[in-house]
This record gives structure tokens, C-alpha cells and sequence, in this order.
């Protein structure tokens, strides 16, 4: 018996009722729909599912971030066409069972006995022999030696007008394989029952006929309305939940298409203590939470504890270690000036929340959004921290020498190291807009001698944060940057500056060279200062691009390197003038004209520049904080998960039994020899011929029948027709 790829024919009724059920229950039928299934997963797994739109947006942009969202392609498994489709998986499979498992059963009941004789020799696989006993003897022995093979035989006397014809041995073996379709088949069933019963569709009858509501709005929990909140006794859902640390929680959030829905558990959760360990890439390598499961009903209290793997089970929910978050850790921090008429302040706040700051008259909205202690970055050549390749260390030998080998093998070592905390915050303006800022709290030496605080800022969330590197001072701060702003700002410093610059790098003996080198110098400290503009419609208030553009605005291109040179030359001697007389503003000693002076010279003098550019009129320093962890769990109550496991063991089973069962059927047909043919003596004999059938021919197969021929009619295979 071959199963049939057609629909279940209808014999009655209209003729599209007719014409829908045979495409229904049609194989092919089957296989599209779990082909557009298989599809749909792909797309659930490459694209990540229940994303803020803004996620999509930032990454793919606006239009095709409306398109996932009409087609659900953001929520594939709990989307509409994907329920249906499993629906039809379910009714398609099970009309196909109830088509074919009929047939199967009746075939696994049939000999086929009554097969004629002459059709034997048209088998394949066939072959006669003379046996010495009569038809009924050798009929019994052949049956006997099958059964005890694991063979099923049934022995048919044939006679014709009361004359015996002869005896028919027919036997099956392998009926397993057809039974494996209907248990491959069911389990398809029981996975898509399981899945659907598990998944939204439960929770989604709830919003249709129990009047329940998705919620789109914001605020406490506690204050959202019972229409939007499911209860207890939910047969199934999978929601997330938040604890933080000292903290307990009994309601799962779970997120819809469009707005999410509450679900009261009928225990709570108390967070005692969150571990978290690390490799030494920065990577977590284990989350674990010391919790206390409160039962609601009976005030029973549970200790667990709950890792990543190793969930917890209670009341037939199961409690997941999902991810960890911040719990509303408190962070102090210093408002660092970074423009001018800006004064300094502090200010504490909460992960989690904002608070409006005015920065010099701006009226910003900051948003506490990120507290990590450990940032482990990459400080080999290549790395993220990096200052780019230097042409003179290239060696190709080496560099293709460093790609061959193992795969393992990389020709970029890292340098791993821990650069201490950072703290991530957003400033949005009165209009909206808001950019991202991360500031590491210590400062960190970046290979080149000289520790710097990092200022990160960016525009957008998948862009890469860029750094402003400002220098730390002898005092391990950021004093002596800000002290030299404050002193370049002030006309009267810069004057100062420029006069002990003069004394100093020219001959009293000489005035007019004096006089020439002073007006240099304060033209050059005003347009870095910002001071005086290179002309009228310059982009840059100060730093090295003021300088560059009044070279090109009033030296001759053929003059510029050399006048460059010599200006430079002349500035960095002013400011160092400048830094010193900031220092002596307040009560420091002077620093030496040696390399470490110049180093921090050097990076204040790009991060002076630099700042002209920062987009904020302050950098908000942090300068303590108090960790609070939060866990995040994922809790089920699913049901259908056994079903679904009882169908995975009948797919497995029902795949071995069709891939590696064969069904065999043999026949032998037990004649009386003509009396002419028997031997001197002889008391008769029979005539044997003996055909074999299998649904799948493989090398075993010849094997087995060889086997056969020997045990059942002593032919050996040299003597085999």
C-alpha cells in the first residue's frame, strides 16, 4: 500500500464544500503550509522579536519598520496568519490521518495470501526449488521457521473441485513502517495543538470574549485597570518581570503587538541577592538569584535559588533567569562646564528616572538611563580605543603570515582591560531631541603615557560613541582642564599670558622684535581662544580650526606650512603660559618645562579645541553611586509543553520506524511434484516457488533474501534462479 498524495473525495455535498476538504486533507496541501511555517521561523529568528518600533526604525529604517509591523514580522509567533496557519497545519494533518491511517490498518490485517501463483514470477526477487516432503508438511515447516524469524504468516490450502491445488505461505514483516507515518503524522498534530495552546492564542480569546484589553498607557502598575490585567488561573501565558534587589514583585508583564497586558501570579517574587560573574573579556558567565517565593494564598514562603538553565517551578509556573538590569541604582554627579558662562553644579538622581537641569540658561531634561560598573575594553592596535595603524610597523610578511594556520588563529591580539565605571545619561532638549552621553567615571591611560577621562556622545543609538579625551592633572581630576578654560575665557589672563611669553622668548635689547612677537601672540591665543573670529562667516568659534581658517584666509597657500609651523610653535608656548598662570590663580606651583608638562599640554590643548564641538553645555562627571541590581525573569505556566514532548518523541519514533523499518512481504507456493519426478522409494515431494517484495531495496536486501532461500528451500546462492 502507497500513501496517496491526493485530498479526502467527497462523494456528497456542494461542490466547493467537496473541492475545500480534498485540498485540506491533501498532502500537498500539508507541505506548503509547513514550508511558509519553516519560512516564517527563519524570519522570527534572523529578526528580533517584540522590539520598541524605534529599534526597527534605527535599523532599518522607516519604511520597512511600518512594513514589519503590518505584517507582524516584529511578533511572528504570536501573529495573526501564523495562528491561522497553524490551524490549518492541525486540520490538514489530521484529515490526512484519518485518510490514509484506514488503509494502513487494513493493509498491516492482509496477507494477501490469495495472490495467483503464476503472478510470483513476476517478481523481482523470486526463486523454485524441489523439496522432499509434501506441500502441507513443507508448508507447516516454512510457517514455523518465519514465525520464529519475527515473521507474521498465515498458510491458505487451495483446491479446486475437491482436488488439492496446492499450499500458499504468505508472510509479512516491518509493519512498523506504516505505523511510523501515523505517528510522524500525529506528532505534527500534538506539536501544532501544543504550540498553539501555549502560545498567544489563549491570552488573545481573553481580549475577544472575556473583555480584556491591551494597555497602551503608562505609569504604576498598581494603577492599571482589571481590564487589562489577567488572572491567576491562566491556563497558559509567558510574561517578563523585573525585581530589584530587596524588592518583591507579582505581576508579569506581557507584551503585545500593540501595548502590553498584566499578569497577577499567584505567588510573589523577593529578590535577596543577585550574583553576577564575568570572564575576562567583560562578558557575564553567570547569572544567578538568591529569591523567596511568597505564596499569595497561604503566606508561604519558598526559598529558591534560580540560574540561567536552572529555572525554578512553582505552582506550575516556571521562573526563568532571563537577564539582569539596574533597579534604580543612585549615582552623584558634577556638572563639568563645557561652554562658556556656564558655572558648575551637582546633582543626584536615580537609573530609571530625570530630572530638568539648567545649563546656562538651557532648559534640558536629563535622562538617567545607564549605570556599568565593569567596562572591559580592547586596548591592542585595531581596537575600539586605538589610535589607528602606523604605516612604519607594516610588514606584509607577517600580516599574511598571521592569517594561515588554525582557524583559531587571529592576527589581532587583544589587550584586554577594565577601565572602571562609566555612567550613560541623555539630555533632551525643549524641542525633543535628545542625544546619548557616556562618561567613565576614573581616568584611563590609553598607551600613550597621559590618563584621560572619556566623554562619549553620539546621535543615534546604532551609532558608535565618539570620544572627547580630556586629561587628568596631577590630582587624579579634571580641575586643571577646566581651571585652563576658565583662564583662556578671561581677556586679562591671556594678556598676562602673552607678556610673560615675550619676556621670556625674545631680547630686551630688541623691542621692535617684541612688539611684533606680542601682536603674533595674541592674535593667535584670541582666534583659539575664540576670542576673534577669522572672518565674518567662520564655522568655528576657536580651537585648531580657528587657527586653520585664518591661515587660509590671509597667508598665501605657498607660505602656509612654513607660517604654520611657526605659529603653532608660538601657541603652544602661550598656553603653556596660560596653564601655569591657571595654576598660580589657584595657589599651585608652576608646573616644569619637562615631558610630563608637555604631555598634559598637549592633550588639554586638543581637548580645549576639541570641546568647541561638544554638543552639550555640560558633561555631567560622575563622582559616586550605589549599586542596586534587578533581575529579570521570565515566567510560564505552558501546559501544552507536554504535548508538545510527547509529539517530538512520536516524530523521532515515527521518522526511525519510516527511515530504518522495511516492510517485507514473502510468498511461497507449495505444489505436488509429478509422480514421474520423484526418486526410487520416494514417497513424494513438493514443488516450491518463492517470491520476495520489500518497499525499499537496499544491499540487506539481496542478503536477506539469500538467507531466506538457504533456510527455507536449502538453495545456496551460486544455485539461485
Amino acid at each position: 500500500m502507497s500513501v496517496s498524495t491526493h485530498g479526502l473525495r467527497v462523494r456528497r455535498g456542494p461542490q466547493a464544500v467537496r473541492a475545500t476538504v480534498e485540498l485540506f486533507s491533501s498532502m500537498r496541501f500539508a507541505i506548503a503550509l509547513l514550508t511558509i511555517i519553516c519560512i516564517a521561523s527563519i524570519i522570527g529568528t534572523v529578526l528580533k522579536q517584540h522590539e520598541p518600533l524605534g529599534n526597527y526604525v534605527n535599523q532599518f529604517g522607516p519604511f520597512w519598520a511600518q512594513v514589519f509591523r503590518a505584517a507582524r514580522l516584529d511578533t511572528i509567533y504570536s501573529a495573526w496568519w501564523f495562528l491561522l496557519i497553524l490551524l490549518f497545519l492541525v486540520i490538514s494533518t489530521s484529515l490526512c490521518i484519518a485518510r490514509n491511517t484506514p488503509h494502513i490498518l487494513k493493509d498491516l490485517r492482509t496477507f494477501k495470501e490469495g495472490i495467483r501463483a503464476q503472478s510470483l514470477k513476476a517478481f523481482g526477487q523470486r526463486a523454485e526449488a524441489a523439496l522432499d516432503a509434501a506441500p502441507q508438511a513443507e508448508a507447516q515447516r516454512i510457517g514455523r521457521m518465519l514465525s520464529g524469524g519475527g515473521w507474521k504468516v498465515k498458510l491458505q490450502h487451495r483446491t479446486q473441485e475437491g482436488q488439492s491445488q496446492g499450499w500458499m505461505v504468505a508472510a509479512r514483516a516491518g509493519g512498523a513502517h506504516k505505523l511510523g507515518y501515523i505517528a510522524a503524522h500525529g506528532a505534527i498534530v500534538l506539536i501544532c495543538v501544543g504550540g498553539l495552546f501555549d502560545g498567544d492564542l489563549v491570552v488573545r480569546a481573553q481580549t475577544w470574549f472575556n473583555g480584556k484589553s491591551v494597555y497602551t498607557g503608562g505609569g504604576l502598575i498598581a494603577d492599571v485597570a482589571p481590564e487589562h490585567r489577567l488572572s491567576p488561573a491562566n491556563p497558559t501565558f509567558r510574561g517578563n518581570i523585573l525585581v530589584p534587589e530587596g524588592g518583591r514583585s507579582s505581576v508579569a508583564i506581557l507584551n503585545q503587538a500593540d501595548g502590553v497586558l498584566l499578569q497577577d501570579l499567584p505567588f510573589s517574587i523577593e529578590l535577596k541577592k543577585f550574583i553576577v560573574d564575568y570572564y575576562s573579556t567583560g562578558m557575564p558567565k553567570l547569572f544567578a538569584s538568591e529569591v523567596v517565593l511568597h505564596d499569595r494564598a497561604t503566606g508561604e514562603q519558598v526559598p529558591a535559588r534560580i540560574e540561567v538553565n536552572h529555572p525554578a517551578s512553582y505552582k506550575g509556573v516556571e521562573i526563568y533567569q532571563s537577564s539582569f538590569d539596574d533597579g534604580g541604582s543612585g549615582v552623584k554627579l558634577n556638572a563639568v562646564p563645557m561652554a562658556m558662562g556656564v558655572k558648575p553644579f551637582e546633582i543626584d538622581g536615580t537609573i530609571g528616572s530625570s530630572a530638568e537641569i539648567d545649563a546656562g540658561g538651557s532648559k534640558l531634561t536629563l535622562e538617567y538611563v545607564a549605570l556599568r560598573v565593569i567596562n572591559v575594553e580592547n586596548f591592542a592596535d585595531g581596537g575600539p580605543l586605538s589610535s589607528g595603524a602606523d604605516v612604519r610597523k607594516v610588514d606584509l610578511r607577517s600580516d599574511i603570515e598571521s592569517r594561515l594556520g588554525a582557524a583559531n588563529k587571529t592576527n589581532k591580539p587583544k589587550t584586554l582591560r577594565n577601565i572602571g565605571p562609566s555612567f550613560g545619561y541623555k539630555l533632551r532638549d525643549a524641542a525633543g531631541q535628545a542625544r546619548e552621553y557616556q562618561n567613565y567615571m576614573v581616568p584611563v591611560d590609553t598607551g600613550d603615557g597621559q590618563p584621560v577621562f572619556l566623554l562619549g556622545v553620539r546621535e543615534r543609538p546604532e551609532e558608535p560613541f565618539r570620544y572627547l579625551r580630556v586629561p587628568s592633572d596631577d590630582q587624579g581630576s579634571m580641575a586643571g582642564f577646566t581651571r585652563m578654560r576658565r583662564a583662556l575665557a578671561d581677556p586679562g589672563l591671556r594678556a598676562r599670558a602673552v607678556e610673560r611669553y615675550v619676556a621670556r622668548a625674545t631680547d630686551p635689547k630688541r623691542p621692535e622684535l617684541a612688539a611684533q612677537l606680542r601682536v603674533s601672540a595674541a592674535r593667535a591665543l584670541d582666534l583659539f581662544a575664540g576670542a576673534e573670529r577669522a572672518k565674518n562667516d567662520a564655522v568655528s568659534q576657536g580651537g585648531w580650526q580657528a587657527i586653520a581658517e585664518f591661515m587660509e584666509a590671509n597667508v598665501p597657500e605657498a607660505e602656509r606650512e612654513r607660517a604654520g609651523t611657526v605659529l603653532v610653535r608660538i601657541l603652544n608656548d602661550v598656553l603653556f603660559e596660560v596653564l601655569n598662570l591657571s595654576r598660580e590663580s589657584a595657589g599651585l606651583a608652576a608646573l616644569p618645562s619637562d615631558s610630563a608638562s608637555q604631555a598634559f599640554l598637549t592633550q588639554a590643548v586638543l581637548a580645549i579645541s576639541d570641546a568647541h564641538f561638544y554638543p552639550a553645555p555640560v558633561a555631567l562627571m560622575m563622582t559616586d553611586f550605589k549599586q542596586v541590581q534587578a533581575s529579570v525573569f521570565q515566567v510560564a505556566r505552558a501546559p501544552g509543553k507536554n504535548v508538545v514532548y510527547l509529539g517530538c518523541l512520536l516524530l523521532i519514533v515515527g521518522i526511525f520506524s519510516m527511515l530504518y523499518v522495511r516492510e517485507r512481504r514473502l510468498w511461497v507456493w507449495l505444489t505436488p511434484r509429478e509422480p514421474m519426478a520423484d526418486p526410487p522409494g520416494g514417497a513424494g515431494g513438493s514443488q516450491a516457488t518463492m517470491a520476495f517484495s520489500v518497499n525499499r531495496r537496499t544491499m540487506d536486501t539481496d542478503r536477506e533474501f539469500d538467507n531466506l532461500k538457504d533456510k527455507l528451500l536449502a538453495i545456496k546462492k551460486e544455485t539461485a534462479s
